[in-house]
């Protein structure tokens, strides 16, 4: 999988361009604040329909501007594609080949992994921003995943309402109980399922860039501490579990335990990272957890996702920029990464300046 250009109109402070990449390493160089994370965001947002920068779409148009849009030519093992995002404050058009599609449809088309500053709220923020995380990443390889979650969201909305109205009588209480518990332990055993996978690439990779005599793992905590045996297994155990809570949830009148209040722990060499683990550790962390992404998706999926580094000569010391660097040297990834300074790889060069682009070199 390989991005040969973007071209994106009235995106944030960028001046319209049409931009050709090579099939390697591209990087973007300027300045703070001339528009190179950007233009990251306006590869991501081509590809994903969302920004790693803000929820608030409006903030992602030019000021002064009533729309804006994005669009990437890329290729895969069988031809030459199109896609991006079309959108103004309130909606978002999706085009894949230049025909307008559903978001279902348009999730997936190309694999992304994004490695920004923020990032390391992965380890330090609340539990809803790492079930957004693992929930987009394992969707991004899995359609029927998503569309589990999609109705999750709609089932717990109408049981979250007959609760809070005090309706846990009403017969169609158990209807959507019962989808309820259907779609609840589907999601909690894939969810299962990826963090075995990923933990062991975690450490593996974690190992290899960083620190070879560590130990780095992840865990699922779940609606309880149970061993993955099967579906049915699982499903006995929520069962028991949700009649435990039954009381607390009428008087509460809201849903207690579920997929939607899970959370994932880092934990290096047997503590957990969030506490104990050093600025260091936990950047390294993240970085480990986004290259195992790689070895997931080429296992999922069989091909290669795109990378993209925001602010690495910043974020990274020169210990680990350089193992970074020599990482993606021998993998067969295309990589766009953003840098005030010249990294010294062989590459394709933007340099950006209030949000142009001037004529790009090679390296």
């Amino acid at each position: 999988m390989q991005i040969r250009s973007i071209n994106y109109i009235n995106f944030r402070n960028l001046k319209n361009n049409k931009l050709e990449f090579n099939s390697k390493f591209n990087l973007f160089l300027g300045k703070n604040g001339q528009g190179k994370t950007s233009i990251l965001e306006a590869i991501y947002f081509s590809i994903t329909g969302k920004s790693f920068r803000t929820k608030h779409i409006k903030e992602i148009i030019k000021y002064g501007n009533l729309n804006s849009g994005a669009m990437i030519e890329y290729t895969d093992k069988i031809s030459s594609k199109s896609i991006g995002v079309k959108f103004d404050q309130k909606t978002r058009q999706y085009f894949f080949n230049k025909n307008k599609i559903k978001f279902d449809e348009f999730i997936g088309r190309i694999n992304v992994i994004s490695f920004i500053p923020d990032d390391i709220y992965l380890i330090l923020g609340n539990p809803s921003l790492r079930r957004s995380f693992f929930d987009y990443e394992i969707s991004q390889a899995n359609e029927i995943y998503y569309r589990n979650l999609r109705d999750f969201d709609k089932i717990l909305k109408v049981r979250n309402k007959f609760l809070k109205e005090g309706k846990f009588k009403d017969p169609l209480f158990d209807v959507y109980n019962e989808k309820f518990v259907d779609l609840s332990v589907k999601i909690i055993v894939k969810r299962y399922e990826y963090i075995k996978k990923m933990s062991v690439l975690l450490n593996l990779n974690y190992r290899k860039l960083f620190s070879s005599d560590s130990e780095l793992k992840i865990v699922y905590k779940a609606f309880k501490d149970i061993s993955l045996k099967d579906e049915n297994y699982v499903k006995e155990e929520f069962l028991k579990e949700l009649n435990n809570v039954k009381n607390h949830e009428k008087y509460r009148g809201v849903t207690m335990i579920g997929p939607q209040k899970d959370d994932f722990l880092f934990y290096l060499n047997s503590k957990d990272a969030k506490a104990y683990s050093s600025q260091g550790e936990k950047k390294s962390i993240i970085f480990s957890l986004k290259v195992a992404e790689i070895d997931m998706f080429i296992k999922e999926k069989g091909d290669y996702p795109i990378f993209l580094i925001d602010d690495i000569s910043s974020y990274f010391d020169s210990i680990r920029k350089e193992s970074i660097i020599n990482y993606f040297k021998n993998r067969d990834i295309q990589i766009f990464l953003s840098s005030t300074d010249d990294l010294g790889i062989e590459s394709m060069n933007f340099y950006i300046n209030e949000g142009d682009v001037i004529e790009p070199t090679n390296s």
